[in-house]
């Protein structure tokens, strides 16, 4: 039986219809899993150690060091953009995929310091890689965004809406950072990571199952509002929850995707705090040799946190192909989350 469309709507593979839009409109089968095959990360060069805050604030390396783990941040200089940093870290997560920005079929960055409040900074980030048909969006899910921009990619994957997805976490936490104030002025630095998903049906684990949630009851315990946009935190409180948490997603996601602690590779946890991520792990019951720990190099970036921990973790040859990760994330507002993803389960996408 003949369908009537409307007029200037056109059925898919009709000829009048744009290649491009063509290969949108087919869905792959609703089985199809989708993967991690790329990640990168790009830094600032300057570099804020703690001998540098001991000149500026009333504070101590060693305060610093027993307290959070940090040793040092980066920032970047006065008037510096960050989508040309969150550009540089996703073509290197696309090169280490071995696909091309004419690939992507959506850019999602997650950030809440965009370098304009609109619009927001996927679109700049797409023009700049030279991906003009890719859809971009920014999320604002705080330091959990990433871990809610991953399982949104997957979802896009797995329905057959797209292919290849570019999920970027990006921040300029020293905009939004009192720096006067000691208690926080030590915690944030600025920097990007990225992974690129794709669509494979041969995976095992690919982006398994993901728990999300959120709290808004406790959003005046960590927050930046508009008027003075500089963070403000309640720190034991952020602790405790932080923990929960993490620790009660985490658990959650192993559940559901029918696998224990014991099976999991590496744990890469929100990078906010050394002792927050020990913590977790420890209740997880996860050996510390099997939890990954960059808070030293780059304190707290926020939603960049886990793609920078990611990177760092290969680059250190701690994280393989074929490895089970764990992925956990607290923030303001709250919200939180976490995921179970293989790394690189094939070399590349349908290989």
């Amino acid at each position: 039986m003949s369908t009537l469309l409307p007029p200037g709507v056109h059925a898919p593979g009709d000829p009048a219809v744009p290649a491009s839009a063509r290969r949108r409109a087919r869905h792959r089968p609703p089985l199809t899993r989708a993967g991690i095959f790329g990640v990168g990360a790009a830094l600032p060069d300057g570099v804020v150690t703690n001998r540098d805050l001991e000149r500026a604030l009333e504070t101590t390396d060693d305060w610093i060091v027993r307290r959070t783990g940090i040793r040092e941040r980066r920032r970047l200089a006065e008037g510096e953009l960050l989508a040309p940093l969150a550009t540089e870290a996703c073509r290197r997560a696309l090169a280490d995929a071995g696909r091309t920005a004419g690939e992507v079929d959506q850019v999602l960055v997650s950030t809440v310091t965009p370098d304009r409040v609109t619009p927001g900074l996927a679109p700049d980030v797409a023009l700049r890689l030279g991906a003009p048909q890719a859809s971009a969006v920014d999320v604002n899910a705080a330091c959990a965004g990433f871990v809610y921009a991953l399982d949104h990619a997957a979802a896009l994957v797995e329905s057959g809406r797209a292919e290849v997805v570019l999920v970027c976490g990006a921040e300029a936490l020293s905009r939004i950072t009192d720096h006067d104030e000691r208690s926080t002025a030590v915690l944030f630095g600025d920097g990007a990571g990225a992974v690129v998903l794709a669509a494979d049906d041969g995976l095992r684990v690919g982006c398994g199952s993901f728990v999300l949630g959120a709290d808004g009851a406790s959003a005046d315990l960590l927050y930046a509002d508009l008027d003075e946009r500089k963070l403000r935190m309640q720190g034991q409180e952020v602790y405790r929850h932080a923990v929960r948490r993490m620790v009660e997603s985490t658990s959650e996601a192993l559940a559901r995707s029918g696998m224990t602690a014991a099976e999991i590779d590496l744990f890469v946890a929100h990078q906010a705090n050394r002792r927050i991520i020990h913590a977790a792990a420890a209740e997880l019951g996860l050996d510390p040799a099997r939890v990954v720990v960059n808070v030293d190099r780059v304190a707290n970036t926020s939603s960049a946190s886990i793609p920078l921990a990611l990177a760092q973790a290969q680059e250190d040859g701690v994280l393989r192909p074929g490895a089970t990760v764990a992925l956990a994330a607290f923030g303001a507002g709250f919200v939180w989350g976490a995921g179970v993803v293989g790394f690189k389960e094939r070399p590349h996408a349908g290989d």
